[in-house]
């Protein structure tokens, strides 16, 4: 048994949809009521949550979007590169990691509505990593990209698009 798959086992993690494995770690108690949230909600949610996720380099996180902030922190293996795209079509990405002097950051927030995407960036390994989001997540805020439907919204991003889209 390799350390990713050990790692699954110990933590309990589960496939997640978009590629990759996971495990809700916290769901606060406490909720946000639907009339504090902005129109993009719909239902309460909690003050916040968080999960295991990790990735292997035989896989990929496909574009998707929620309409959280995501905060990533990195635990354990190789590095991970999310990729992004902003709403208004502009592309970046950063590595998640803990090599500093490589500009690498251990902590990062992908902002709420853009799409992104992950891929562990060294091959035979694996990233693992947490995500917190507030308000807490609630799948009826998860969005998987379509591959066709993103082209044709940011067709100057052709190639990262169907690179991670399924």
């Amino acid at each position: 048994m390799n350390q990713a798959e050990k790692l699954i086992q110990l933590l309990n993690l589960t496939p997640h949809p978009e590629g990759g494995y996971f495990k809700e770690t916290y769901r606060s108690d406490g909720k946000i009521n639907e009339d504090s949230l902005n129109n993009s909600y719909s239902g309460n949610r909690n003050y916040s949550t968080a999960i295991y996720f990790l990735l292997t380099s035989d896989q990929f996180s496909s574009f998707h979007k929620i309409h959280q902030d995501e905060a990533w922190h990195f635990y354990d293996g190789v590095p991970v590169k999310i990729h992004m795209i902003s709403n208004n079509g502009d592309y970046s990405n950063v590595i998640v990691g803990r090599d500093f002097d490589k500009g690498e950051v251990p902590q990062f927030v992908v902002p709420g509505e853009y799409w992104f995407a992950a891929e562990v960036i060294e091959n035979n390994s694996f990233s693992l990593v947490g995500c917190t989001v507030s308000p807490g997540f609630d799948f009826n805020d998860f969005k998987l990209a379509k591959r066709e439907d993103l082209i044709l919204k940011f067709p100057q991003h052709k190639e990262i698009i169907t690179k991670f889209t399924r």
